[in-house]
């Protein structure tokens, strides 16, 4: 099985099947189609793939000649029908795994999808989950699930294993192609052909690991590293208000060091998929061993407690102005996680609009990359434009999204009171009027 698959690999003889048609799987779906691999993409969402199927981009990861180009000469193809998994001889899973309303792992979409392909699961396929989950997924739940609904053994019919996708929306330098992959699998054999698969469509270097389970922790590893930093970091902040200290001149002044230090910075808490969520599966994986993640869980309680302290700081800022937040009105600029992105999943702005509406403020929200997003069921628009006229009719602006194509200098000369919280104002010389986080 191993070299037949290889060869069929070199001859890009392999169709490739992408579950999932979001932000992970549709960059890939086009990366593989691109490399000269048949590519179908299954999703459960009509519209994706009714959008694909037309050559309509809808991530900013994706060019849209490339998506159109692939769709017209028949490499890449989408289908809620996961028959088609018949066809296929490599599948990637790249469905979320967002948390419960008990902050505990929601894994079942990756379940749904693997008991979808047991069904039409053929020989001689390879099988990878690319969500991010906790460490022994692969082999705890998607294993038994694929043996039991296809008959099928795994090691010897088909290739099962785990690549962590890594995706960072807006990313100028680094996207699906050139980006590092890890891979492991359940035995060498799985390891050699999947990271062959993944060598013969990336730039980037495929590292193999000894197992998925390994595989699982690095991933969960990337983004915790990132979550202790930043509550250390917000920690801090909130030190140095005390002090008189501004903690973003403290960082300038750190990251001139030229080793053993990296610069991570505060804010109104964390967003996008993995690093507010990911802490939280190793933290339910561990206790399966009777083990406390201290550090980890420190961490998660500080970035959570961000929107909040940074309400609490801008009501204090309106008191200044002899102004209560209640009935007061405050414009949010900014509701996407991060910088120059549409993408607004976690956004910790739209916990720190929902903390201003329960303080009873009058609340509007501006963001040039996101006119309408759905929160708690509900949907909300923002305002179309920002004028002078506009900035000045709100008692505070607050700024929790530090987008690039955003007039600053006209907000400043313009707003009564604004409340910065990604120092996106830090070169603008009047600051009567600006506060930073």
């Amino acid at each position: 099985m191993k070299e037949r698959l290889l060869n069929k690999i070199k001859e890009r003889k392999i169709t490739v099947g992408v579950v999932g048609l979001g932000y992970v799987g549709l960059p890939l779906a086009v990366e593989k189609a691109k490399a000269g691999f048949k590519t179908i993409g299954f999703d459960v969402q009509t519209e994706k793939v009714n959008l694909v199927n037309k050559g309509h981009n809808y991530i900013g990861d994706v060019v849209d000649s490339d998506l159109k180009e692939l769709v017209k000469s028949g490499m890449l193809q989408a289908t809620t029908d996961f028959s088609f998994v018949k066809d296929v001889e490599f599948i990637a899973i790249c469905v979320p795994t967002p948390l419960d309303k008990h902050q505990q792992p929601d894994i079942s979409y990756v379940k749904a999808s693997a008991e979808e392909i047991s069904q039409y699961l053929t020989k001689e396929t390879m099988v990878v989950l690319e969500s991010t989950t906790y460490p022994g997924t692969t082999e705890e739940l998607i294993k038994p699930i694929l043996e039991k609904g296809s008959g099928l053994k795994c090691g010897e019919d088909f290739y099962l294993g785990f690549s962590p996708e890594r995706v960072d929306p807006g990313n100028l330098i680094y996207k699906t192609k050139n980006t590092p992959k890890v891979v492991g699998a359940i035995g060498k054999d799985a390891t050699e052909v999947i990271a062959a698969m993944y060598r013969a469509v990336l730039d980037g270097e495929v590292y193999e690991v000894s197992s998925p389970a390994i595989a699982e922790m690095e991933k969960i590893l990337e983004n915790t590293y990132r979550n202790i930093n930043i509550g250390l970091i917000n920690e801090l902040t909130m030190l140095c208000k005390e002090m008189g200290i501004s903690m973003w001149e403290v960082i300038d002044a750190a990251k001139t060091k030229p080793y053993g230090f990296q610069a991570f910075y505060p804010g109104p808490g964390l967003g996008g998929h993995c690093i507010p969520l990911d802490p939280y599966y190793l933290s339910w994986k561990a206790r399966e061993y009777g083990f406390h993640t201290s550090m980890i869980e420190s961490s998660m309680m500080i970035n959570d407690k961000m929107p909040e302290y940074c309400v609490e700081r801008a009501s204090k800022l309106l008191n200044s102005y002899a102004k209560a937040m209640n009935g007061a009105k405050v414009l949010v600029l900014g509701v996407a996680y991060k910088q120059d992105i549409d993408d607004y999943r976690e956004s910790p702005a739209l916990k720190v609009i929902e903390i201003l509406k329960r303080e009873k403020a009058k609340v509007d929200f501006y963001d040039p990359w996101i006119k309408e997003y759905k929160y708690l069921g509900e949907k909300h628009r923002g305002i179309e434009k920002l004028t002078p006229e506009i900035v000045a009719a709100y008692d505070l602006i607050m700024i929790t999204t530090a987008h690039s194509n955003v007039n600053y200098d006209m907000i400043q000369r313009n707003a009564k009171a604004i409340f910065d919280t990604k120092n996106v104002m830090k070169n603008i010389d009047d600051r009567d009027n600006i506060e930073i986080l």
